[in-house]
């Protein structure tokens, strides 16, 4: 890629999208061409034309030339405006490969043509399998005009060419535009383009379609006026929904989760759709906790090298008024979990219309699955791991959650693979993180909970003395003793970790043990890195002179090597074997009187202050370059690979493995977040269950498949009585309610006989159980004791069932409200 050029016409809402995910990649140089000028209409479909740029009149290449080489200084952006008609020299163009992508309202269109000559390296990029091949064939490329392979994602349309009701709203629509339609397939065409210049991954045989006819109202029921100019940035997305639609799109209220790549693909296309810019009921409320670092800047656009360790969420929010000044957001730095449930509360998830997850992990979109499940919220996931992508949308008593499937669990190495038999890289990456756990987070941590729980050492020595059995205390007090207190013992440490780790701890047949040499760079850097973790754990300070190879020969030259003398200790070969548990140490007297010895030791030597009675564990954090924790992963795993010829992997693939990044890319995430916003349209238009789709997609292959979400399954309780996930019943109640009247309550609105009340993990109602005949007549009140604020509680109820021999059934959750004035 970095050799390449790339010349790309047209400098509209489709155009702008290709050239900012071609550049993100990094090409070697990109040629933009446009004739037209700034217009008003630009303002809400090309990200990078501002107001000034339309009062000025400046042409629509010329205004966003300098926005677009700012994505990447590695990448020579020019621009052209001349007219290329049939009076003009058209041969420049014979260098490059063909492909035509366009977009008319709701329909859009790839076409890719790379020539006769063109070889494709690497048509998945997965894993190679081996395959006998029986033919190779060649197709003529001009049969694709008379009789086109047209790749079409949603199988539920007709497969006629012409469809009269296509055809209506092709023309009714084609002079608009729909921004996340054009992002998606912006997304797509840029894949196209980088396949044609690197040989990588399948291209398109060679057309694909794509429209987007569900958003659209039947015509009947709207008034012609809906889709006339304004004179605004709304006018090409008015022309395709009509100013109804446009109208309910800036009152939402949206949460987004999350403001990486995806999150920044989405305030794209929020500026661009007006989301939420109503002064009076509008509203775009994110959060993210993390900052932003460089590995982020080749995939989430909004962030430039100077945003480099700001928040994520605020400067993606001042990015987006300079796309649309109109735009309200407001920014949060928070997580979305249990702790922050009185931050974002029922009364705050009630207030939203819409919830967005632009997430990286699974727990967390499950917790906010169920948030939106207990209030009642539409939720539109969306996820990427390379060229793959997939959305989920997620819709009140129409569809199932996200929780309602489950991915398998990922599979983890056995223990005696990582400690006795590695074979691979990931088993060495493993084992290098299991260390940094164990010596970097699990110790530290242990040292810090024991001393929070003992008094003092001279406390711990007399209890010790007196027989007692303290959990952790040989270890504690095995730390506390070997505890370094200058830069050149931390060095020490970092020596004495290499000779244990590389020469002597080797029990696979046949190692091969490394003998130690600073001026090989692997023994260095893991030297150097581990004495920097451990005096960041002991809170020791050093200088960057400190680090140099003088300084640390000079400190290596004085260190003692204890001579080697073999373990007693086996070869674990059981699969199903787990860790040892590190802090249970095993109980013999001369433990204790070792332990006893170097505890009074420290007493008496140094008289133990309340800094050495304290660590500072260091949570593995792979984005920050300076902290030298990928720096010792990536050493130490290259070493044990070393020691048991595994071919070794680079710092970035170490990186990633060990920091489970799930990888990422522009093209990708720029087509799971128009998808997510076209399906943020139907929510908004109240569509039918039949109009939202789901999608997943392999750009690489390419593949693009769309599909009806899962609809949600409805349990039978009794007949005619049905519930599903979605349910939540409702009693009111007031301040001298009882147990009994919660029951009746119960009984007579839904005509079901309760048989257990549960609230949380208490159980307010078991029949069976002693005494709860007589919590009957007790007040609701003094059963669950709320707080103050609390104007309601959610209990679980179960119910008889029909025949005396089933169990009870279990059934939706039915929320209580203390007093009837406190319903929402």
């Amino acid at each position: 890629m970095a050799q390449s050029s790339v010349f790309l016409s047209g400098m509209g809402g489709l155009g702008i999208e290709i050239a900012k995910n071609i550049v993100l990649a990094g090409v070697k140089a990109v040629t933009l061409h446009d004739t037209k000028v700034c217009e008003t209409w630009d303002l809400g479909s090309n990200f990078f034309i501002r107001k000034d740029d339309v009062s000025s009149q400046k042409m629509r290449v010329e205004a966003v030339c300098s926005r677009v080489a700012e994505l990447n200084p590695y990448v020579h952006v020019d621009i052209s405006s001349s007219i290329l008609d049939n009076n003009t020299d058209l041969r420049f163009l014979q260098k490059y490969q063909f492909l035509s992508c366009d977009a008319f309202g709701v329909c859009v269109r790839v076409f890719c043509d790379f020539g006769d000559e063109f070889v494709v390296s690497d048509p998945t990029g997965e894993e190679p399998k081996e395959i006998f091949i029986q033919n190779i064939t060649q197709e003529t490329l001009e049969r694709q005009l008379s009789d086109p392979q047209v790749l079409t994602p949603d199988l539920s349309k007709p497969e006629v060419s012409v469809n009269a009701e296509l055809v209506r709203c092709l023309s009714r629509t084609a002079r608009g535009t729909v921004p996340p339609l054009t992002a998606a397939v912006g997304g797509l065409a840029s894949q196209e383009v980088l396949k044609a210049i690197t040989g990588k991954f399948a291209p398109l045989q060679q057309w694909f379609y794509l429209d987007a006819m569900e958003i659209l109202r039947p015509l009947h029921s709207v008034s012609p006026e809906e889709f006339l100019p304004r004179g605004d940035r709304y006018d090409g997305l008015r022309a395709c929904i009509g100013e109804s639609l446009c109208q309910e799109l800036h009152k939402l209220r949206v949460f987004m989760v999350g403001c990486g790549a995806i999150g920044c693909e989405m305030l794209k296309n929020f500026s661009l759709l007006g989301v939420g810019l109503s002064k009076s009921s509008g509203e775009v409320c994110i959060t993210d906790p993390d900052l932003i670092e460089k590995s982020n800047l080749n995939r989430q656009f909004l962030f430039r090298p100077h945003h480099i360790q700001k928040s994520k969420s605020t400067t993606a929010a001042e990015a987006t008024y300079d796309i649309n000044p109109d735009l309200q957001v407001e920014a949060h730095l928070n997580k979305v979990c249990p702790a922050t449930e009185s931050i974002y509360n029922d009364s705050f998830f009630s207030r939203m219309n819409v919830v967005v997850t632009a997430l990286d992990n699974v727990e967390a979109r499950r917790y906010v699955d169920s948030r939106c499940v207990s209030n009642q919220r539409p939720l539109l996931d969306s996820g990427t791991m390379g060229t793959k992508g997939h959305t989920e949308i997620i819709v009140p008593n129409l569809t199932e959650s996200y929780n309602s499937h489950r991915d398998p669990p990922e599979e983890e190495i056995p223990f005696c693979t990582l400690k006795s038999f590695p074979s691979v890289i990931e088993h060495t990456i493993q084992w290098a993180r299991d260390k940094f756990e164990n010596a970097f987070v699990h110790k530290p941590s242990m040292y810090n909970s024991f001393w929070q729980n003992h008094p003092s050492p001279e406390v711990v020595l007399q209890r010790m003395k007196a027989g007692e059995s303290l959990e952790g205390s040989f270890q504690v007090i095995k730390l506390l003793h070997r505890r370094p207190s200058q830069w050149e013992q931390c060095i020490a440490v970092g020596r004495l970790k290499f000779e244990k780790y590389f020469k002597r701890k080797s029990p696979k047949r046949p190692p091969t043990p490394v003998e130690f040499d600073l001026k090989d760079p692997l023994h260095f850097a893991f030297v150097v890195s581990t004495a920097r973790l451990f005096a960041a754990i002991y809170n020791i300070s050093y200088s960057t002179q400190d680090l140099s190879e003088e300084v640390v020969a000079s400190i290596l030259s004085e260190v003692r090597i204890p001579e080697y003398s073999p373990l007693d200790k086996s070869v674990e070969t059981d699969e199903t074997a787990k860790k040892p548990d590190l802090i249970k140490m095993p109980v013999n007297s001369e433990e204790e009187r070792e332990a006893i010895t170097h505890l009074e030791q420290a007493i008496s030597t140094c008289g133990i202050t309340s800094e050495r009675l304290q660590m500072s564990p260091q949570q593995f954090e792979k984005d920050d370059d300076n902290n030298g924790h990928v720096d010792f992963v990536a050493s130490a795993s290259a070493l044990r690979a070393r020691v048991y010829s595994i071919e070794p992997a680079d710092r970035l693939k170490t990186k990633r493995i060990a920091g489970k990044i799930i990888p990422a890319i522009a093209t990708a995430t720029a087509a799971v977040a128009g998808l997510v916003a076209l399906e943020l349209i139907k929510v908004v238009g109240c569509q039918e269950f039949e109009s939202f789709r789901n999608c997943f997609f392999n750009l690489a292959i390419p593949v693009v498949v769309l599909t009806e979400p899962a609809k949600v399954k409805k349990t039978m309780i009794r007949s005619n009585i049905y519930f599903s996930i979605w349910d939540c019943w409702t009693i009111l109640g007031h301040e001298d309610f009882t147990l009994s009247d919660f029951m009746n309550a119960v009984r007579e609105k839904y005509g079901i006989e309760p048989t257990m009340v549960v609230h949380g993990v208490k159980m307010l109602y078991v029949p069976v159980m002693p005494g709860h005949s007589k919590r009957l007549k007790l007040t609701m009140q003094k059963l669950i004791k709320p707080s103050l604020d609390r104007r309601y509680v959610d209990l679980t109820v179960s119910f008889a069932p029909e025949a005396d021999d089933e169990d009870d059934l279990p059934g939706p959750p039915v929320r209580y409200y203390f007093s009837s004035h406190e319903t929402p």
